[in-house]
C-alpha cells in the first residue's frame, strides 16, 4: 500500500504534528529524511519576532544552547531559515514534559524524584560552569527522553554571565512566580546561580509533594510567602528530603546551599551517578545565527507542502502518546486538559466535512487549511473567546487520528465543547472493536 506524501517539508526535514505552542513560536515533530532521526522543529515567524523586538532574545537563546553540550540538556542540531520563518532544529524528547508526569501521577516516590533532581542539578551545574543561567526552571521546561532521562529545555529567558551589570548581578525580573527566588522578586539584583538553585528546590518539593510549596490566588500574598519562605512539608517527606529542601529554600541567597554542598548531601548522594559525556572541542560560532536573519536567498531553506494529511507510522503514533499507551491514546476524553485526541474511521475529506458541520452548529467560526482547522466561538466565555485548533493525521487510508487542542479560553469550556463535538460525530469515532474498514455506527459504550 502506498503511503501518502508528507504534508510539509523544510529542507531535509519532514514536518509532522504540533507538539508545543507559545506566543512567538510553535514546536512541531519532524524527521530527518537522511538519518531517520526524530527532531523537534521550533518555528518562529520573522515578522512577529521583529515587530515585538525579540530578535536579540532569540539570538541569545540560540547562542546559549550552542555553549551547552550535556546529556541532560536538550541538544541544538542546527538553525535554518526561509524568507518568512526561522527554524531551530532540536533534539526530540519523546517522553514529553515532566509536568505531565506529575499531573498524571501526582507526587513521585522518593527514589524517582531523587533521580530527576540529580539529573537536574547535573545540568544546572554544567550550565553555570559555562556562565549560563536559565532563570525559568520549572517542570514544564524539563523534558524526558525515551529512557526517562531528564532534559532541560527552553532557554528563552536565559542569561549569560557577560550580561550582568557592573555589580556582577542580573537585574531582569523574569520566570514563573511560583518558582521565582525571593531576591528576583525584590528587584534589587541577583546572582543567576543562586536564583536557579531556588527554582530547583521548588521543583524538588513539587516532585515529592505533587503541589507547590508556595501557593496563593493573590499575587502579593504569594510574593510575601516566597520572600519569607513560608511553606509546610507534607508528613510523607523523609527527614533527608526535608533538610535538603530547607537548605535550598533559604530566602537569603548568601547563605543558601551551593551546588558543591548539594553534591555532598546524604539524601542527594544516594545512588547518585555523575553525568558521563564528551566535551565539545570546537568553540561555538554564531555565523549561522546571523545568516538566518539575512534576506539573501542563499541562506534560505526550501519549503514544500502537499495537500494531504500527515501520515503516521506505528512508532510515531506511540511516540506522540504521553503515556506511551495506545489505550490512553484513543480514549474519548482526558479530563480537563488543554488538548485531547480521538481516532476516527473513514476518509480524511469526509472527516473534515463532519467536523465543520458539527462545529458550525455549536456556534463556531471556522478557518480551514488543508487538514487543519481553526475554530473560534462567536460568543465570549468566562475567560474570553474560546479558540480551538484541530488537525487530522492519517494512520491508514480508512483510520485517522484527530487532535483537538485549546489555543485560547477556559479549559472547562473547552472540555464541554469537546464532549459535544465527539457526541455529534459519534458515527465516525473509532471504538474498541472497530476495524479500519468497518464503519461501526453502533452506540457508545
Amino acid at each position: 500500500m502506498n503511503q501518502p506524501k508528507v504534508q510539509r517539508r523544510v529542507g531535509k526535514y519532514e514536518v509532522g504534528k504540533t507538539i508545543g505552542q507559545g506566543t512567538f513560536a510553535k514546536v512541531r515533530y519532524a524527521k530527518d529524511t537522511e538519518t531517520g532521526e526524530s527532531v523537534a522543529l521550533k518555528i518562529i515567524d520573522k515578522q512577529k519576532l521583529i515587530k515585538n523586538e525579540m530578535s536579540k532574545q532569540l539570538k541569545r537563546e540560540i547562542s546559549t544552547m550552542k555553549l551547552i553540550n550535556h546529556p541532560n540538556v536538550v541538544r541544538l542540531h542546527e538553525v535554518l531559515a526561509s524568507k518568512t520563518k526561522i527554524y531551530i532544529v532540536l533534539e526530540f524528547a519523546m517522553g514529553g514534559e515532566l509536568f505531565f508526569k506529575i499531573e498524571r501521577n501526582g507526587r513521585l516516590r522518593d527514589d524517582v524524584a531523587r533521580r530527576y533532581f540529580q539529573q537536574l542539578i547535573n545540568a544546572v551545574d554544567y550550565c553555570h560552569s559555562r556562565g549560563v543561567y536559565h532563570r525559568d526552571l520549572k517542570p514544564e521546561n524539563l523534558l524526558l527522553d525515551a529512557q526517562g532521562n531528564l532534559k532541560v529545555s527552553d532557554f528563552g529567558l536565559s542569561a549569560l554571565s557577560i550580561q550582568a551589570g557592573g555589580d556582577g548581578l542580573l537585574h531582569t525580573t523574569c520566570g514563573t512566580p511560583n518558582y521565582t527566588a525571593p531576591e528576583v522578586l525584590k528587584d534589587q539584583g541577583y546572582h543567576g546561580a543562586s536564583a536557579d538553585l531556588w527554582s530547583c528546590g521548588v521543583i524538588l518539593f513539587v516532585l515529592l509533594a505533587g503541589h507547590f510549596p508556595f501557593e496563593d490566588s493573590n499575587l502579593m500574598t504569594l510574593y510575601r510567602k516566597i520572600t519569607a519562605a513560608v511553606y509546610t512539608c507534607p508528613p510523607w517527606f523523609s527527614p533527608g528530603a526535608k533538610n535538603l529542601i530547607a537548605r535550598i529554600l533559604d530566602p537569603n541567597p548568601m547563605t543558601r546551599i551551593k551546588v558543591p554542598e548539594i553534591l555532598e548531601d546524604a539524601w542527594f548522594k544516594k545512588d547518585y551517578k555523575p553525568a558521563v559525556f564528551e566535551e565539545k572541542e570546537e568553540e561555538a560560532t554564531l555565523d549561522d545565527v546571523e545568516d538566518v536573519f539575512k534576506d539573501s536567498e542563499e541562506h534560505h531553506v526550501t519549503e514544500k507542502k502537499d495537500e494531504q494529511p500527515t501520515s503516521m507510522n506505528a512508532f510515531e503514533l506511540i511516540s506522540m502518546s504521553r503515556a506511551l499507551d495506545l489505550g490512553n491514546f484513543f480514549e474519548e476524553q482526558e479530563g480537563y486538559k488543554r488538548e485531547t485526541r480521538f481516532a476516527a474511521t473513514g476518509g480524511a475529506d469526509e472527516l473534515v466535512q463532519k467536523i465543520e458541520a458539527a462545529t458550525k452548529t455549536l456556534g463556531f467560526d471556522i478557518q480551514k487549511k488543508n487538514y487543519k482547522m481553526r475554530l473560534e466561538n462567536v460568543n465570549a466565555g468566562r475567560k474570553g473567546t474560546l479558540k480551538v485548533a484541530t488537525e487530522i493525521f492519517q494512520v491508514s487510508p480508512s483510520l485517522h487520528m484527530v487532535e483537538v487542542r485549546k489555543t485560547k479560553g477556559d479549559t472547562l469550556e473547552f472540555h464541554k465543547f469537546y464532549k459535544k463535538l465527539s457526541t455529534t460525530i459519534n458515527d465516525v469515532v473509532w471504538k474498541s472493536g472497530d476495524t479500519s474498514d468497518n464503519n461501526n455506527k453502533g452506540e457508545k459504550d
